[in-house]
Order: structure tokens, then C-alpha cells, then sequence
């Protein structure tokens, strides 16, 4: 057996070792590295999910003030219309109210109403007494009346003051009686409510109702033709002309 020094023994031992640790070595190293590399693929998967994140949010951030910009604007453009529709609700409040006291006072003013106009036909000149006095008594009657709204008792109420108005605006002529000592049937001309007078069937006897003394006046012979006049172009068989009569109410002097 051949002799071989210890050194080469321990030089090809060492060799071995020597070469045994750098292949762990650089094991070691390549598993170091690539630990590092999925280190860094994690970390910068997660700086890629925060940058997503973040911008993500910057997209919400930014949607959200262009909506806050909107909503301003709207709001902007809603704030008169408020005002506008504020001012009409208390108007119709403030309405509503005073309709509610109306409604209340209401029974009461067509009462006052239904006197007045009664105190006033009382007054008048008493052409066609009866009608207008029964008129003013059917409204009495209308006021008590439970099945009638307070809209239709006002309306009646109105309705006859209205009445008595054109009173004031209109010629009227029919016949009836001339109350007296011996009655007899006459034709009644009115010319609003400033004169009224009587024509006889023949023509002959008239007269003009005077307010300051309560009777009848007797009318000349002129003043009667112009009652005759008068008379014809009520009834529509003459055309409309000036009139030249007595008037039934005082004339106050102006100057």
C-alpha cells in the first residue's frame, strides 16, 4: 500500500469542506434572495393596492366637491323660489284666517245688511212699496233658514241690494193703482230714482211725487206731455230724447 502524506489527506478533506460550504453559501444566498424578491413584489403590491386605494379616494374626494359645487349652485338657484313660495304661504295663512273670522262675522253682517236695505226702502221713494218691502221680508226669512248655506243667504242678500241699485240707473213705466180718496189705475213712470210720475189713461191728469212733502203734485199741461214722452220711450215706441221735468228729490244748490 502506497504511503501518502497527511497533508495531501487534509488538503483534499479541506478542499471538500471548502467546497461543501460554498454550495451552502451560495444556497443560503439564492434563498436570501429570493425572499428579498418576494419581499419586494409583496411590498410593492401593497404600495400598488395604497396607490389604488389612494386614488380611489381622490376620485370620491373629487366627485364628492363637484357634487357639494351642485348642490350650492341648486340651492343657489332654489333659495328665491323658497322666498317667493314662504311669502305666499303666509299670505294664504293670513287669508285663511281672516276667512275664518269672516265666516264668523259673517251671519251677523247679512243681518245688518238685511235691516239697512229695509231702513232704506222705508225711506225711498215708495214706488213699488210692496214688491221691495216683500223682498226684504223673503231675506228674513232666508236667514233662518238652517238648509241654506251661509255662501247662498249671502248671495240672495246681495242679490237684492243689487236690485236696489238699478233702481237708481234705470227708466221703468208700468200701470197700477194711485192709491187716494177714490183709487184708480194710472201708468207710473220712474226715471231712476230722481222723478216719478203718473200719466191718467187719457192723458189729461198727472202728477210728480214729491219726497220733501210725501204727495203728489199736479203737473201742467207741458210737463204732462213730457210724461207722455217719457212713457213712449220706455216702451220703446219713440226714440230716446231729452226729458224736461219736475224732478221727485230736492236739489241741493251747489254754489
Amino acid at each position: 500500500m502506497p504511503y501518502r502524506k497527511p497533508w495531501i489527506r487534509w488538503g483534499v478533506a479541506g478542499l471538500a469542506l471548502t467546497l461543501a460550504a460554498s454550495a451552502s453559501a451560495q444556497s443560503s444566498l439564492r434563498d436570501e434572495s429570493l425572499d428579498a424578491q418576494r419581499t419586494q413584489a409583496e411590498l410593492q403590491e401593497r404600495i400598488d393596492n395604497a396607490d389604488e386605494a389612494v386614488r380611489e379616494q381622490l376620485r370620491e374626494l373629487r366627485q364628492a366637491r363637484e357634487e357639494t359645487r351642485r348642490l350650492q349652485a341648486y340651492n343657489e338657484e332654489l333659495a328665491p323660489i323658497v322666498e317667493r313660495q314662504a311669502a305666499t304661504f303666509d299670505e294664504r295663512r293670513s287669508g285663511v284666517e281672516s276667512l275664518a273670522e269672516t265666516r264668523e262675522a259673517l251671519p251677523g253682517m247679512m243681518r245688518e245688511m238685511v235691516e239697512r236695505l229695509g231702513s232704506w226702502v222705508e225711506q225711498d221713494m215708495p214706488f213699488l212699496r210692496d214688491e221691495r218691502l216683500a223682498r226684504v221680508a223673503s231675506l228674513e226669512s232666508t236667514l233662518s233658514q238652517a238648509d241654506l248655506s251661509s255662501a247662498e243667504k249671502l248671495e240672495r242678500v246681495l242679490a237684492a241690494w243689487r236690485a236696489e241699485l238699478d233702481y237708481g240707473r234705470e227708466l221703468d213705466a208700468w200701470r197700477g193703482e194711485l192709491p187716494g180718496d177714490t183709487p184708480r189705475d194710472v201708468d207710473f213712470l220712474r226715471i231712476g230714482r230722481v222723478g216719478w210720475y203718473y200719466l191718467t189713461p187719457d192723458g189729461h191728469q198727472g202728477g210728480v211725487w214729491k219726497a220733501e212733502t210725501g204727495e203728489w203734485q199736479t203737473l201742467e199741461e207741458s210737463a204732462l206731455a213730457e210724461v207722455r214722452k217719457g212713457l213712449r220711450i220706455v216702451r220703446e215706441q219713440r226714440a230716446p230724447a231729452m226729458l224736461d221735468l219736475p224732478v221727485s228729490q230736492p236739489v241741493e244748490d251747489a254754489s
